[in-house]
């Protein structure tokens, strides 16, 4: 019982949105929204000093990495978290969708806003082309596939001519003015726009797909997929489903990320980024939209503000992520934990 109350406590605020109407919710999403919109100008006033930090802006630092891994979270999440298959290759989505943007953007004639949808097909086109042959896998056998398709598609882009080889490609065209607003390196404010936009659409979708057929079948899949199968829920195409959504999601925020680096090399797109985009999903919470954001945003900017610590910094952050794993072995806003609780109180 004393775990139970101490449970309660931490979950306070879970209890608190629960209690509220809908037009509170709704009220309290558009004033969040709403601050989030005006964060980038957070860097303007005095806390300067605190939010930059060592080797960039704070302006920077909150559109590359941490807008981009939050989105690039929220759509390794509906594959990891929601479905409960393990992808250790997602790092090849996002590259795709580098490419694709630097490709098309270097050598005709159309803009980012026309590449974007392109990119996205390709990475999802490449997700369902993976996932035919791979998704009967499961477990440690699936992982080890992704890895090796992560690891095939910087290899591939290494090794041949159109994508630049090892130097890779510069030059990539900043997304055209909209509305007046410019999109480079001076105007950090717009990219930050272009990426809340998208993460506002990823959730706005995994919600919708969560409360349908799709997102009942995920999570049958991910609680035993044998007795899915039983049930008559059609396996393979619901892990389809999955793997081209998320691989959608990635090739979204490689084509951002290309056009506001304006260079892709293979070199940054390693097993690396793999591993630190599936950490925040498991440190923030698999399953949970919220809890991924929260992730994704301590692990995206802990590591760029402790910079001066130099070769240290890789220590300090493994060392706080397994003392916060010990802590919450769930994540920081676990999935459905609060109904795990609360049947175990009650069988007490």
């Amino acid at each position: 019982m004393s775990n139970l109350r101490n449970f309660n406590l931490r979950d306070k605020g879970a209890e608190i949105w629960e209690n509220w109407g809908r037009p509170a919710r709704t009220t309290f999403v558009f004033a969040v929204v709403g601050l989030v919109i005006l964060l980038p100008y957070a860097g303007d006033f005095s806390i300067t000093s605190i939010l930059n930090t060592p080797t960039a802006s704070y302006q920077a630092v909150l559109v590359y990495p941490v807008g981009m891994y939050i989105l690039m979270a929220l759509g390794l999440n509906i594959v990891v978290g929601k479905s409960g298959l393990l992808d250790l290759g997602y790092v090849a989505f996002f590259a795709i969708g580098a490419y694709s943007a630097a490709i098309l953007g270097t050598r005709t004639n159309l803009n980012i806003w026309e590449i974007l949808p392109i990119g996205m097909g390709l990475a999802m086109l490449s997700g369902v082309l993976l996932g035919l042959p791979t998704l009967r896998l499961r477990g440690d056998y699936l992982a080890i596939v992704t890895l090796g398709f992560g690891e095939i598609v910087r290899i591939t882009a290494i090794n041949i001519q159109s994508t630049g080889g090892p130097n890779g490609i510069g030059g990539v065209p900043n997304p055209p003015a909209v509305l007046g607003m410019k999109f480079d390196i001076d105007n950090l404010k717009g990219f930050f726009w272009i990426v809340l936009v998208m993460i506002l659409l990823v959730i706005w979708m995994i919600r919708r797909f969560t409360s349908r057929r799709p997102g009942r079948a995920w999570e049958a899949i991910r609680q035993d997929e044998d007795v899915a199968m039983l049930m008559g829920v059609p396996v393979l195409r619901y892990k389809i489903w999955s793997f081209s959504i998320g691989a959608a999601v990635g090739g979204a925020a490689g084509v951002i990320f290309a056009s506001k680096a304006m260079f892709v090399a293979p070199d940054m797109f390693t097993f690396n980024v793999s591993v630190l985009i599936l950490s925040c999903v498991v440190f923030g919470g698999m399953g949970n939209i919220w809890g991924v954001i929260v992730g994704a945003t301590i692990l995206a900017y802990l590591p760029e503000r402790i910079r001066f610590i130099s070769t240290a910094r890789q220590l300090v952050f493994g060392l706080a992520l397994v003392i916060i794993m010990n802590v919450r072995p769930d994540g920081l806003l676990p999935r459905k934990k609060r109904e795990k609780i609360k049947a175990k109180g009650a069988g007490n």
